[in-house]
């Protein structure tokens, strides 16, 4: 894969930016552009050149090879992204840029990808620090409610027991999990599952654990429990009246509640993750709500409901969670990408 590398992690809300000059070299240059300001991800991508060029003058050099993550699936040229309005022929982007070569990943591919690079400064754990428990070369999952669910796997393309072998070549493994139903635990999530279906068809995980998920939870919250009309407000503003302290003129008691269910729910979630994948590498968090929520999602009952699975739970609670608290970390899972590559 010849350099320079031109790095993409492109959201429902941001395109991040990175840059790999050569071969030993890191990665350097991080830029976030809102896609909602960009016509389509070729114009991102040349207004992050054009201040890359700038920037770096005579020594700047176009890329040659770049590596996205996107968030959709990836089936075929056309590429439409789940939650946001850009679609693209990766053929004719790869064309437009000059690039020998392209590679495009749905975006928890990347950010699985990018797992066993990521520091201890990187992470905090959640729950009980089981660290020592995961097992260095099994499966892992990440899981990351943005503006979706993203939803990935991750293994080792050696035995977990060869631990003393040299470092393996990781598969990632893309899927789209977060459409997957939505279970319940009890009577008061089935009632607030059933309250959502009034409005859709299929009640998904996305659809209640994601940005564009927490305004239907919300409405099922106050429907269920409050017996209110239903109140359209935006996810921004139920996260800060969940975190305003109790008195506080900007709290909202309903507000604190779905973002309890949202964690709750998601600790089900994951659990559920963690035994399809048999995940006993750990379970990462990623996405930009969780690290919005601090302490409050740290004290939630998400670990309490990810190990709540009966005749397993002792099988999960032997499970690490945690939460990545780098939100560039799926770009590092992008140039992993390209390495692993040229490794052949």
């Amino acid at each position: 894969m010849p350099y320079p590398w031109l790095l993409a992690d492109i959201g429902g809300t941001n395109a991040r930016f990175a840059w790999v000059e050569d071969a030993g070299s890191g990665i350097t240059e991080p830029q976030t552009l809102p896609v909602a300001a960009q016509e389509g991800p070729l114009a991102a991508a040349r207004a992050y050149l054009a201040q890359l060029a700038q920037s770096r003058g005579a020594s700047y050099r176009a890329p040659r090879s770049a590596a996205w993550a996107v968030a959709t699936a990836i089936v075929g040229d056309e590429v439409t992204l789940t939650n946001a309005g850009w679609r693209f022929s990766r053929q004719a982007l790869a064309r437009e840029l000059g690039l020998a070569a392209f590679v495009l990943l749905n975006d928890f591919e990347a950010l699985a990808l990018s797992l066993p690079l990521l520091a201890a400064a990187q992470l905090q754990p959640v729950g009980a620090d089981a660290k020592q428990a995961a097992v260095p070369r099994a499966v892992r999952a990440v899981i990351g409610p943005g503006t979706g669910l993203g939803v990935a796997g991750l293994a080792a393309c050696t035995s977990p027991l060869a631990e003393d072998a040299a470092e393996p070549q990781w598969l990632a493994i893309p899927g789209e999990g977060g459409h997957a139903t939505l279970a319940a635990a009890d009577d008061l999530e089935a009632a607030l599952l059933a309250a959502a279906r009034r409005q859709h068809d299929h009640v998904s995980a996305e659809r209640l654990l994601s940005g564009i998920g927490l305004p239907d939870l919300h409405r099922a919250v106050l429907e269920v429990r409050h017996g209110a009309a239903t109140v359209a407000r935006r996810t921004e503003d139920i996260v800060a009246a969940g975190l305003a302290s109790p008195g506080a003129p900007e709290a909202d008691p309903a507000c604190r509640e779905t973002l309890e269910h949202f964690c709750a729910l998601l600790g089900g979630f994951a659990g559920n993750v963690a035994l399809t994948l048999g995940a006993r590498g750990g379970v990462y968090l990623g996405g930009g709500i969780l690290p919005r929520l601090g302490p409050m999602f740290h004290g939630s009952r998400f670990r309490e409901r990810f190990e709540a699975k009966g005749r397993f739970t002792d099988y999960l609670r032997t499970i690490p969670t945690w939460l990545i608290v780098d939100t560039r970390a799926a770009l590092s899972g992008t140039a992993m990408a390209l390495t692993q590559l040229r490794r052949g």
